[in-house]
């Protein structure tokens, strides 16, 4: 008997594993378009009073930053353009409502003359205050316009003096504008709050923080990320999904951000020709402190409301993201001119704000969507997110059931023969 329900168990365990392996949908794919924009950088460096402090290799924190940028301008991609950006640098009175404007440009976005970058960077002294709020505001500027990849490397020695303007929020509103800017930031020897609130910058735009305490650790640091915005990326465009599916934008294969409100869902329209296949998935981050236990999801619906197909994404609290992904084939048709049709994608979360977290701007949101010939049959794809793994699963079934009948006769026969014994 308890061999016989070992047996039972492993078939059920056996045919669970390969049901899940088979019922998730493959993640989609993305056309990958290089763009051919120059990509822009901006360094923005604090100079304020603190980083006249010696503690980076014997040395102050502003003579690191100045090797730094010496090192960094020599090895400059040719085809990326460099502007650098300063705060904190001009002014030395106690004033703070002037000392909290005090950012100014450098050195401007564009073709770079290393000479004469250089030469700048040579004449700054540690001086003011940290407004690095207004700062990323300006360095956001200084970058709009064009479609190639845009990035802000910003090097601190400490917390921002210009509350109430939060760079966080700054961060996060630059971020809700849908430019595909990322800012990373590198913290030289940061305390606790310091490194608190530059990884939250970073957060918010998909950077990255950086913590400093030698002089080539910044060097090799910076110089990464200036490359980095040489590499050929995909760039994400941003797009406004509706409350409804009557309202929402038409999206056509590509990568796509947006925001989305704690708790709620958004529409896109996507057109599916005959013998198509749709393939997206998206991935909803938390870039600030949620409650534990939410999830993401994704449906494909007709534009009656039917449900085609979906699917669900779960998280606890240990990451910053949730994901998941569908495919909805469509039939091929033996009228050439059969039109297209629209299928609505609905994203909805589960995610709650933490006491005290503020709600706006909504949740940042990443859709990708392709739409491609599609490789097998509607039926074999579409059944209940399974495709052909049907044909295996009832195999399966078919093969425990008969195995469980020749068990229960095998096992009936040995009981006869010890009764009979």
């Amino acid at each position: 008997m308890i061999t016989r329900q070992r047996l039972a168990a492993g078939i059920c365990a056996l045919l669970a594993t390969l049901t899940a392996g088979v019922a998730f949908p493959a993640g989609a794919v993305a056309d990958e378009t290089d763009s051919a924009a120059a990509p822009k950088v901006e360094l923005v460096l604090d100079v304020s009073g603190s980083m006249s402090a010696k503690d980076i290799d014997g040395g102050s924190r502003m003579a690191a930053a100045k090797q730094a940028f010496n090192e960094v301008l020599d090895a400059t991609p040719e085809e990326v353009q460099l502007g650098i950006r300063t705060l904190g640098a001009n002014y030395h009175g106690n004033d703070r409502e002037t000392g909290c404007k005090d950012t100014a440009q450098l050195y401007p976005v564009g073709t770079l003359d290393r000479t004469e970058a250089k030469t700048a960077v040579a004449t700054l002294t540690p001086t003011g205050w940290t407004p690095i709020g207004p700062a990323l505001l300006k360095a956001a500027d200084d970058l709009d316009g064009g479609d190639g990849t845009r990035r802000i490397v910003l090097i601190s020695d400490g917390e921002d003096t210009c509350q109430p303007l939060d760079p966080c929020e700054v961060a996060r509103e630059i971020a809700a504008k849908g430019v595909g800017l990322t800012i990373d930031t590198l913290g030289l020897v940061p305390d606790a709050k310091t490194r608190d609130q530059l990884s939250c910058i970073a957060d918010a735009t998909g950077g990255t923080y950086t913590s400093v305490q030698h002089k080539e650790e910044l060097s090799d640091r910076v110089g990464q990320l200036v490359d980095r915005a040489a590499d050929p990326v995909v760039t994400p465009v941003a797009t406004e999904g509706a409350s409804q599916c009557s309202s929402a934008p038409t999206l056509k294969s590509g990568l796509y951000t947006d925001r989305e409100e704690f708790g709620k869902q958004r529409w896109y329209r996507v057109d599916v020709n005959p013998g198509q296949e749709l393939r997206t998935s998206v991935s909803v981050g938390a870039d600030r402190e949620v409650n534990p236990d939410y999830g993401v999801l994704l449906r494909a619906v007709t534009v009656h409301g039917r449900e085609i197909v979906r699917g669900e994404g779960t998280g606890n609290g240990r990451t910053d993201a949730v994901s998941t992904g569908l495919r909805y084939p469509k039939a091929e048709s033996d009228d050439d001119n059969a039109p297209a049709e629209t299928v609505c994608l609905q994203v909805t979360n589960s995610f709650s704000a933490a006491s005290g977290v503020k709600t706006t701007p909504g949740l940042p949101l990443e859709l990708t969507v392709d739409v491609v010939d599609a490789p097998s049959k509607a039926s074999d794809v579409a059944s209940f997110g399974l495709g052909r793994g049907w044909w295996l699963l009832g195999a399966l079934v078919l093969t425990g059931f008969v195995a469980g009948l020749l068990w229960g006769w095998v096992s009936r026969w040995r009981v006869a023969v010890w009764r009979t014994n």
